[in-house]
């Protein structure tokens, strides 16, 4: 019996994917990347917001008609969707025989096998799930970059975030096991390892005298000889001196420091729930600046939260103007009536959040361009990661993640997936370059 998988969502998805497909894979069931192919369907969704909540039913009603024309005997929806809206998505989507919130994972082989009555939906608490371990023989499908989870769920209690309550309270996995598996993915080839979670840079604050993520990553830098470390979606009040340092003293620990901050007004973010002020932001990004001049950075923005002013909204916009981020990630506001923020007083009108979005992304493209165009005539390592024909190659620098960022594409020939090069870039865009091998002197 073959299984197509469709993730949606987040790295984290990625990675829960991976590990259900090694689950099946080991237990004699086939992988295949052609739904039509497929007797069993698994869609592994997201619901953080209303567009990846649409994409999500929008996949599930496309892949069903598989079950009508193909050989599909199964559909099975996993994950975020089903977490949040519970058992009363079996009446809004009777196209689908299973469905598994986040905390039924392990409940993926039984699901394929066919041992559950069509319409059933099985919602487990997320925190009884264990977390994976190094053994469960993931295969990454992002070669030559690996996704490394290094812990599930969120302490916080950010009032425009659902993830909380679809994957519970924080829950690190242990130094020792992340360790294992990083070592398995560099001796497997993996040339960059990405370690993610939720709020990655809490990492430890669970485990009782455990490793913190500055601990975590100083082992990681020295068990890996030749292979990229990054890790992603951290936070603002998280990052301390002591991961600062540990970056700053590992060359093979990229200085890529992602800092979702979400706004800059104090008064917007003491709404949101978030626990700090411009002025500490600020400090913070002096403090990366200092012990680290390259350093890059990254964050993440959210417009027309309830009760934004435009005095709040120019506050912002002066604040990336100062910061002048490498990347950035800008949002609207997707109001929800499970959300804490549903309940604040003057919510922004759609339309007004649209034009906020519009110049802050405008403002944004402009400084990115404007970072990128002092790199014209500089040589960077790049990753060779995709062909687009036998002279031109995709890659990354270490100023840009996977999916996340721009790309740089490199003028060459024979290049191999998965190898570093010097490239030194010709020309800049607002999110890419474009490069050339650079000769040796």
């Amino acid at each position: 019996m073959s299984v197509y998988i469709n993730t949606l969502g987040c790295a984290r998805n990625l990675v829960d994917s991976e590990v259900m497909a090694a689950t099946i894979r080991n237990s004699g069931y086939s992988i295949t990347l052609d739904p039509a192919g497929a007797e069993v369907i698994i869609v592994n969704t997201c619901s953080f917001i209303d567009p990846a909540v649409n994409e999500s039913i929008d996949t599930i009603l496309e892949l069903a008609a598989y079950k009508k024309t193909d050989s599909c005997q199964r559909l099975i929806v996993a994950g975020c969707l089903p977490e949040r809206f519970g058992r009363p998505i079996v009446e809004a989507i009777p196209e689908v025989d299973v469905f598994l919130g986040t905390g039924a994972y392990d409940r993926v082989l039984e699901a394929v096998a066919g041992a559950f009555e069509p319409g059933t939906c099985i919602l487990a608490q997320p925190m009884a799930l264990p977390l994976p371990t190094q053994a469960s023989g993931r295969q990454p499908t992002t070669y030559p970059m690996a996704y490394l989870k290094i812990g599930e769920g969120c302490n916080r209690h950010c009032t425009y975030c659902i993830i909380p309550k679809l994957r519970g309270r924080l829950r690190s996995r242990p130094a020792a096991d992340i360790r294992a598996e990083a070592c398995r993915l560099t001796a497997e080839g993996f040339k960059e390892i990405v370690l993610i979670a939720q709020d990655t840079s809490a990492y430890g604050q669970d485990l009782d005298g455990g490793e913190r993520l500055a601990g975590l990553l100083d082992h990681l830098a020295r068990e890996s000889s030749d292979t990229w470390i990054r890790f992603l979606y951290g936070s603002p009040d998280h990052t301390d001196d002591a991961l600062i340092q540990t970056v700053a003293g590992h060359p093979r620990l990229l200085p890529y420091f992602d800092l979702p901050i979400q706004h800059a007004s104090e008064s917007v973010l003491k709404r949101m729930g978030r626990q700090y002020r411009e002025s500490d932001l600020l400090r913070l990004v002096a403090n990366i600046r200092r012990a680290i001049p390259e350093a890059t950075l990254r964050t993440t923005l959210l417009v027309g939260f309830p009760g934004e002013t435009e005095a709040d909204f120019d506050q912002l916009l002066r604040f990336i103007e100062k910061v002048r981020f490498d990347h950035a990630g800008v949002f609207i506001y997707c109001d929800a009536q499970d959300l804490a923020s549903h309940k604040l007083a003057n919510h922004v009108p759609e339309a007004i959040a649209q034009k906020r979005y519009e110049r802050l992304m405008e403002r944004q493209a402009e400084i990115s361009l404007e970072n990128n165009q002092s790199r014209i005539g500089k040589i960077y390592p790049v990753l060779v990661e995709d062909s687009i024909d036998k002279h031109l190659y995709i890659g990354r620098t270490a100023f840009q993640a996977p999916e996340v960022d721009g790309v740089t594409y490199i003028e060459a020939h024979n290049l191999t997936i998965g190898e570093f090069v010097d490239a030194r870039i010709g020309q800049a865009y607002a999110y890419d370059l474009k490069g050339e091998v650079a000769c040796p002197v």
